[in-house]
């Protein structure tokens, strides 16, 4: 079922922001537990750096530059410094994780994503270590259009089934997701309690032979 809200299909950050906000809806739906320590830090940072520069302008306001000005020259070196964290922080220390968390079985999962410019295409990296600590990597790279119509909706089911079938933590969590997935088997018919006369006018019809006169006793041929 596609959402009701719709994105401009030609925005890449807003593909890519809208299908990472996806992630955690779907695995907290299985009852995976999220990992909340890379953005409570990156938040604390961002705020701290910004309760600093409140406080600065506060009491330059109050008590005039003269009688702070060594107040405010720690304040903005705390700031600056506060600043340079948070950006090694993203840089490098969440290098684009969107999730972390445990799945009900015990083991732990990270995701992270990104996309090259003027590609659409969503690049997804998955390490999960099981409880004995191997760490395991999959790799997806599918384009947006999977699961985003024309007029930029997003579907949910073929995102979800994308990591339901390339990641067997999340395939054991979602098995009704898999089944949905596999494609149907053709129907085959049971031939063996048709009416025999039925079987030979098909038979006579297969082959271009004229099928025998309606009230003559139809052999049936033995396999």
């Amino acid at each position: 079922m596609a959402s009701q809200e719709k994105i401009t299909v030609h925005n890449l950050a807003d593909l890519k922001n809208t299908s990472d906000d996806a992630i955690p809806n779907y695995l907290n739906s299985l009852k995976f537990k999220q990992i909340h320590t890379l953005t409570d830090t990156r938040l604390a940072l961002g705020y701290s750096a910004f309760a600093i520069a409140g406080a600065c302008f506060a009491w330059d306001y109050k008590f005039g530059f003269e009688s702070t000005k060594y107040y405010t020259a720690a304040a903005v070196a705390i700031y600056a410094l506060l600043n340079a964290v948070l950006t090694y922080w993203i840089a490098y220390v969440e290098k684009g994780v969107v999730y972390q968390g445990v799945s009900p079985s015990g083991e732990k999962i990270s995701i992270s994503t990104s996309t090259k410019k003027n590609v659409p295409e969503y690049n997804v990296n998955i390490s999960i270590t099981s409880k004995n600590g191997k760490t395991e990597t999959i790799e997806i790279k599918r384009s947006f259009t999977e699961w985003f119509d024309s007029a930029g909706h997003f579907i949910a089911p073929p995102f979800q089934t994308l990591f339901a079938t390339s990641v067997p933590l999340i395939a054991k969590a979602d098995p009704k997701r898999i089944e949905a997935a596999k494609p149907a088997q053709p129907s085959q018919s049971n031939f063996t309690d048709m009416d025999p006369e039925l079987l030979d006018a098909l038979a006579a019809g297969s082959t271009g032979a004229e099928p025998e006169a309606s009230g003559k006793k139809s052999k049936r041929r033995k396999a």
